[in-house]
């Protein structure tokens, strides 16, 4: 590899792993350049052909969950993670918040005072 060497004696030169010098080594023979490959970039949306869809659904039932909404599009064939389904919604700017009818029966720290711990153990 390096001046008629090995690739283990390039990776041991270079203080890298053997693999990652073979990595190297084959991308420079199959592209020229030895150059790392481009990382990152624009993602597109997955959920971009349903949004229509998304839209009108979350219209018509309001209290669906994400859940249920990343069920009902695996039945339509467009299987997406948790997480696509909460972006999408969040750039369209729908938001869950939790309504009154979903509380529970109180908050908490309002109950009756617990009794004195005299009361409770009795005379000494």
């Amino acid at each position: 590899m390096v001046s008629g060497g090995t690739t283990r004696e390039a990776a041991e030169r270079f203080a890298v792993s053997v693999t990652a010098a073979g990595r190297w080594a084959r991308r420079l023979r199959e592209t020229g350049s030895a150059a790392p490959f481009a990382m990152g970039g624009t993602r597109r949306a997955v959920l971009s052909g349903e949004r229509d869809w998304l839209l009108a659904r979350i219209a018509e039932t309001p209290d669906l969950t994400l859940r249920a909404i990343q069920a009902e599009l695996a039945e339509r064939g467009v299987v997406v993670s948790y997480d696509a389904v909460w972006r999408f919604y969040r750039q369209a700017g729908v938001t869950f918040k939790k309504k009154p009818v979903r509380r529970r029966a109180g908050p908490t720290g309002r109950g009756p005072k617990a009794r004195a711990l005299e009361a409770v153990s009795g005379p000494a």
